[in-house]
């Protein structure tokens, strides 16, 4: 004889124990299949993204001239996302060394334990292929003043560059920062002015300015965020002036423009320009360089970057004769 079915009191057929079990065994599968279809579908949608963003990018024009070795470019290496991704964290806040108007850049670290820079620009140029190969050409000029381009990733809407990481950050903060531990000497002002002007040629930069000056871990300059000027305005001559700028907060360390001086003097190169025919030299000279520098020196630089800020392009002069008084003038110190 079967053994009569346990009734629990209060409860129908339907609701035993078993048959409960039974359906959470089944809604759970169900929930399982639903999630390993929706991680498949967003795989599938996330790779055929990076394929679109890779074929807009230029990616395929550009792997045709890796293999062929055109452009001075052979050494690029294509990064995809997934590998920039891991470097950093998926991004992650805490891996952010720079945040400002044209992008953030993170630190990174690639499996092979190169520490890298990643910058992430914020705009998005459209249908502009030919000018971005035109820039990683100029990136790959080898100097020992640039910083160097290691690749790139074209998976995502805005290319990311992997440039190799400077360590002791832009210029800016060491002008600027009065409370720096590390405070630049007169040397060292004169030695980063002409490690700066000397990656200059034969490439022109469009934005000279402190924030893009790095330092590596001997405190030599090298210049980042070179060679990306869409415009044919950008020459030579521009270089020069902007150059005239940074050299006059390498005197004075003060910023390009300030809030602080007059309206009249907001912009640095006026406040500059104004002094120095006023004879107030010294006056506006960084406090820190007051004590330490040559008094014919400071003149001569000063006279210098007074020339580069002449709003007639015609009397600048050129970056290679900025480079050669420049060094005229740190062999005369060291000596």
């Amino acid at each position: 004889m079967l053994a009569p079915q346990t009734i629990i009191p209060g409860s129908s057929p339907c609701c035993q124990p078993s048959h409960c079990l039974g359906t959470s065994f089944g809604a759970l599968f169900l929930i399982t299949i639903t999630l390993v279809l929706f991680n498949v579908i967003k795989k599938r949608s996330e790779t055929k993204l990076t394929k679109k963003f890779f074929k807009k990018n230029g990616g395929l024009l550009l792997q045709q001239q890796l293999s062929s070795n055109e452009n001075n470019i052979q050494n690029i290496k294509l990064f995809n996302l997934k590998e920039l991704e891991k470097a950093t964290d998926h991004f992650s806040e805490n891996r952010i060394v720079s945040n400002g108007g044209q992008g953030t850049v993170f630190q990174g670290m690639l499996i092979d334990g190169r520490i890298i820079a990643i910058k992430k620009c914020n705009t998005v140029q459209e249908g502009n292929i030919e000018q971005f190969m035109r820039f990683l050409f100029f990136s790959k000029v080898n100097h020992r003043n640039v910083v160097k381009l290691i690749g790139c990733c074209l998976e995502t809407e805005v290319p990311l560059m992997v440039y190799e990481f400077i360590p002791n950050g832009t210029l800016f903060p060491y002008l600027h920062d009065e409370n720096k531990e590390f405070p630049l000497t007169w040397n060292m002002h004169l030695r980063t002015s002409i490690h700066r002007n000397s990656a200059t040629s034969p490439i022109y930069d469009k934005d000279i300015k402190s924030t893009n000056i790095l330092l590596d871990k001997k405190y030599k300059a090298k210049v980042a965020d070179f060679g990306t000027s869409k415009s044919i305005e950008f020459t030579e001559k521009s270089d020069v002036y902007s150059f005239g700028v940074v050299l006059v907060e390498l005197l004075t360390g003060e910023k390009p423009v300030s809030s602080t001086r007059s309206e009249v003097d907001k912009s640095l190169s006026t406040y500059f320009l104004h002094s120095m025919k006023e004879n107030h030299l010294f006056d506006i000279l960084d406090d820190r360089l007051q004590k330490e520098s040559d008094k014919e020196e400071v003149i001569i630089v000063a006279n210098l970057a007074k020339r580069c800020l002449r709003l007639n392009e015609r009397k600048h002069p050129t970056m290679r004769e900025v480079a050669i008084e420049l060094l005229g003038i740190q062999k005369t110190s060291v000596g």
